[in-house]
């Protein structure tokens, strides 16, 4: 056919074929099927033929419905809207979705990994460059579906290091921040997420230009992701991702640990952070040697306190 889309040219070339074909096959025009998702029959046009502007997730749920797809399309929706990111953007997203560990030392906002809903759209909607909230409530929920991978069986280790200023914060409010700090709670909860802040006593660092990511891959290959507020460099030379590796681990041994951690997240949910105890140095050398002397028994996090036995997982 002289109109045919080639599928294998593009996520939004392959679903433009998808729905050409399911339309096809449910006997619809593409002037029925746009009045059946409210649509002018010249955008079911530009989406067959991956032209004009991506579809929405809106409109791919639309286009489910009215053809019985059973969500197909909304599934392929995620990989349509990545097309827009630069190049090195989506390759570290889609190392990402495979990573088996995952170290990540945040300088501004919560990772969006254990963001909730409400502290994503605030953080998301701060972005000037955004068009109008259906764009934005489609980056929601783009950043909340990689969120399942945390609770699949092929979830990866994830260990995160909060800067101060992090907790300190209160993007969308203090509502929206109070129950953000207690997702950080609830996650450090799980065997496979370890969270740490970085107080700010703890003066200048490498990292403090922006957020840093390092990704352990399944083959045991690593790749580095560095980001400012209007900046991503992904970085896979072997050399310069182990030195991303060596800031990491030094942002990491300059952190709480992983109780004292929490006690600082949970102090500022309660609204008494300016006057809780930051334990000193020396106070952390001691807990980390107390840690180091423990053995036997149940599994000690960071501080040297033990956490309570937890439910296997079903």
């Amino acid at each position: 056919m002289a109109n045919a889309i080639d599928p294998s040219a593009s996520m939004a070339a392959l679903f433009g074929a998808r729905v050409r074909r399911l339309r096809t096959a449910a006997g619809l025009t593409q002037a029925e099927l746009g009045a059946r998702t409210h649509v002018v029959s010249t955008r079911i046009t530009q989406i067959e033929r991956a032209s004009g502007a991506k579809p929405t997730l809106e409109l791919a749920r639309a286009l489910d419905a009215a053809l019985g797809a059973d969500d197909l399309l909304a599934e392929l929706w995620p990989y349509v809207y990545r097309e827009a990111f630069p190049d090195w953007s989506r390759r570290f997203m889609a190392y990402s979705e495979r990573a088996v560990g995952i170290r990540e030392y945040a300088a501004h906002v919560v990772p969006g990994l254990l963001q909730t809903e409400d502290y994503a759209r605030a953080v998301l909607g701060l972005d000037a460059l955004l068009n109008d909230e259906e764009q934005l409530e489609e980056r929601v929920a783009a950043r909340m579906g990689r969120q399942e991978r945390l609770g699949s069986p092929d979830r990866p280790e994830l260990c995160v290091i909060l800067d101060e200023s992090v907790l300190r914060r209160p993007i969308g409010g203090h509502g929206v921040m109070r129950k953000q700090l207690a997702r950080l709670l609830d996650a450090a909860e799980e065997r496979h997420i370890t969270v740490q802040v970085l107080p700010f006593d703890q003066g200048g660092h490498e990292a403090m230009g922006g957020s840093l990511t390092v990704l352990l891959l399944p083959d045991g290959s690593e790749v580095a992701y560095t980001e400012g507020s209007d900046y991503g460099q992904l970085i896979e030379e072997p050399t310069n991702v182990s030195r991303y590796k060596v800031i990491y681990d030094r942002l990491r041994a300059a952190a709480l640990p992983p109780l004292m951690s929490l006690d600082m997240i949970r102090s500022t949910m309660e609204g008494n952070y300016r006057g809780a105890h930051v334990p000193s140095r020396s106070e952390r050398r001691r807990v980390a040697q107390e840690q180091l002397q423990q053995s036997g028994g149940r599994q000690l996090r960071g501080g040297g306190r033990r956490v309570p036995g937890r439910r296997p997982r079903p």
